[in-house]
């Protein structure tokens, strides 16, 4: 059992229908048909949306992922088309809420990796592959891969796991043309944003993107290059061998795997509230992560 530990209920905007809660943002429709998409301070973990949210989270992720639509945008367009306030709505929006353009969604993560980790690393051991596609003997944890490669997954529920799947799958599922369009959007705009960071002395060592059709025209949505969606190290902390320090939920997953939590992941029981040093420590990565990309300062 997994999910949420405490689901929310969403808040009620006149003109707005509630569309769908998801691990951190709420989906809305105004009565232009567009979609209103708002970033909560929530995180998840182990497929769990803990019951402590990250104070600034959902604005960071919000504001980053509009400063990364502005430098992929001659690769592929995004779905933003406001950040007004919608009429009514809670001053706690500012800042975290996109209006967006309503999209033909395709149902397929797509993953771009640079470097070895996480559930491609599992695969490798056992294979010497990652979602089918062969790779060199000697690859260890947090090792460089010869170039980045599209290892696409399929979407899952709230509390459940995104399963990694082949190329060809994909092709079966949405069409070839289709998931050629995919695969090379994925890895361009992974290939602009790899450089990007790594001016920064940011490692971009994979990252998901969901796309959409406009019409014909293909669409990236949601959230891009944040530290929900994608692992970013601290270059002059890379280690080849080892789990890398990074960007994101590292403070919390740490702290729930340890004895102090006295949270047995294997079990059925959902994990406990986040101490307050861990919450600062998780926002100030957040935090950090936007600074250094971006080179501006937060708030």
């Amino acid at each position: 059992m997994s999910g949420f530990v405490e689901k929310p209920e969403p808040i009620q905007v006149p003109g707005l229908v509630h569309l769908h809660t998801g691990k951190v943002r709420e989906l809305y429709r105004n009565e232009a048909g567009d979609l209103v998409m708002v970033a909560s301070d929530r995180i998840s973990a182990y497929d769990w949306v803990l019951p402590t949210e990250i104070p600034d989270k959902g604005r960071v992720l919000t504001q980053l992922s509009l400063w990364w639509f502005d430098q992929l945008a001659d690769l592929v367009p995004h779905h933003v088309l406001s950040t007004e306030l919608p009429a009514g709505a809670p001053a706690d929006w500012e800042g975290r809420t996109l209006v967006c353009k309503s999209l033909r969604m395709v149902p397929v993560e797509c993953v771009a990796r640079g470097y070895l980790t996480g559930s491609g690393l599992a695969e490798y051991q056992e294979s010497r592959t990652v979602c089918g596609l062969a790779l060199p003997e000697g690859l260890v944890d947090g090792s460089e891969l010869p170039g980045p490669i599209f290892t696409p997954a399929t979407k899952a529920a709230v509390g459940e796991h995104d399963e990694n799947v082949s190329y060809e799958e994909v092709a079966r599922q949405v069409g070839a043309d289709v998931a050629a369009q995919l695969r090379q959007a994925t890895l361009a705009a992974y290939t602009r944003a790899r450089d990007i960071a790594r001016e920064r002395g940011i490692i971009l060592a994979d990252t998901k993107f969901e796309f959409g059709f406009d019409g014909d025209t293909l669409v990236v949505a949601d959230e891009v290059l944040t530290p929900d969606s994608s692992r970013f190290w601290p270059a002059d902390q890379w280690e080849p061998g080892r789990a890398q320090p990074s960007y994101d939920k590292q403070y919390v997953r740490d702290w729930l795997t340890s004895a102090e939590s006295g949270w047995d992941r294997a079990s059925e029981q959902p994990p406990p509230a986040l101490p307050q040093p861990v919450v600062d420590a998780t926002r100030a990565k957040y935090v950090e992560a936007y600074e250094r990309l971006t080179g501006l300062s937060w708030g």
